[in-house]
């Protein structure tokens, strides 16, 4: 009777039985960096017990590189455009191909980085993704992964982004060196920066003394939440002087429901944006926002993914600090509303 054939070993029993992610025994089994000398010495005791054998084929195939690099990011939002037309510029001197996979409709993050593993691309570099840290740390153990602006605390994973508390902490002390007191905060909802920009609101106004006059209206992303929000700002029995949006998308919103109603910016209401996206340099009111140098993200992003793709240092995370770009939308506290 012929002799069942033995179920070969892979990455992933070692890793399950020694209690390690996939990425791990990667490195340990390559003698890559990134993994001190203990768990070299029980993943490889692991990995003999089991009877572990590389995969050839497959080491060939992967030592061969691709050139690509992957880019997901949210076709609606005007930032993540700015991002990528920095990676272009980035990407112009080397020798390295972006490759494109957009968030859209019913395509999430997930959807979107697996089309691009299947393309071998040798890394992802994901701006703003949605997807919780389990899942990025399983596209991690897959291939390196730079998440760009979004606060993140995944092991495995780059992360490039701007100081969102310090972003709105400027937006504040901007305004209330304008004079102004009631200062609203208009949020992002479910974005993934929204926690830390909220925060910052806080401990902002709480620092110039004013977190008696601290409020937050629930917004979203788009420019409809910041005219929804706009409304409401009206109905108060004293509406705020100054406005904190979440991203210049919701500000503009903002403006276009004061505007609309009658209301004047800067002369009644100040609004102040953050992303410095280009679109709202100019129109109804130039707008003033937080700058999140999205060049510089750009560059640091696709430095990050080749270099980790060639395996030359581990995951680290970089914050950049925001700046504030003044614009039409802020003035002085008029004395009617002060």
């Amino acid at each position: 009777m012929a002799q069942r054939a033995r179920k070969q070993v892979t990455l992933a029993d070692v890793a399950r039985e020694a209690n390690c992610s996939v990425s791990l025994v990667s490195i340990v089994m390559r003698d890559a960096v990134g993994a001190s000398q203990e768990t070299r010495r029980r993943v490889k005791a692991v990995a003999a017990r089991l009877g572990y054998r590389p995969d050839q084929r497959a080491r060939a195939l992967r030592s061969t590189r691709s050139g690509q690099i992957g880019v997901t990011f949210d076709v609606h939002q005007p930032f993540h455009a700015e991002i990528i037309d920095g990676l272009y510029t980035a990407a112009e001197s080397g020798n390295h191909e972006l490759v494109l996979s957009a968030v859209v409709g019913a395509v999430d993050d997930r959807r979107a980085a697996e089309t691009l593993l299947r393309d071998r691309c040798e890394a992802l570099i994901m701006i703003g993704p949605s997807l919780g840290t389990a899942r990025l740390r399983m596209l991690a153990d897959e291939v390196p992964v730079v998440a760009v602006a979004r606060p993140l605390s995944c092991p495995g994973v780059d992360v490039i982004r701007i100081d969102d508390r310090g972003g709105v902490a400027a937006a504040v002390a901007h305004l209330v060196g304008l004079g102004h007191r009631r200062i609203v905060h208009v949020d992002g909802g479910k974005a993934p920066s929204s926690p830390e920009r909220r925060a910052g609101y806080l401990e902002a106004m709480a620092a110039h003394g004013l977190s008696t006059e601290a409020t937050i209206l629930p917004g979203g992303l788009e420019q409809e939440d910041g005219i929804r929000a706009a409304a409401q700002l009206l109905a108060a029995p004293e509406p705020p002087t100054a406005v904190s949006a979440f991203n210049d998308r919701v500000a503009s919103g903002v403006i276009q429901g004061l505007v609309s109603a009658g209301v004047g910016v800067p002369g009644r209401i100040s609004v102040v944006g953050f992303d410095n996206a280009r679109r709202y340099e100019s129109g109804l009111v130039p707008l003033t926002t937080i700058d999140q140098n999205p060049g510089l993200m750009a560059k640091l992003a696709l430095e990050r993914a080749i270099g980790r793709a060639a395996e030359r240092y581990l995951p680290s995370e970089q914050v950049l600090i925001p700046r504030l770009i003044e614009r039409a939308s802020t003035g002085p506290v008029s004395e009617a509303a002060g």
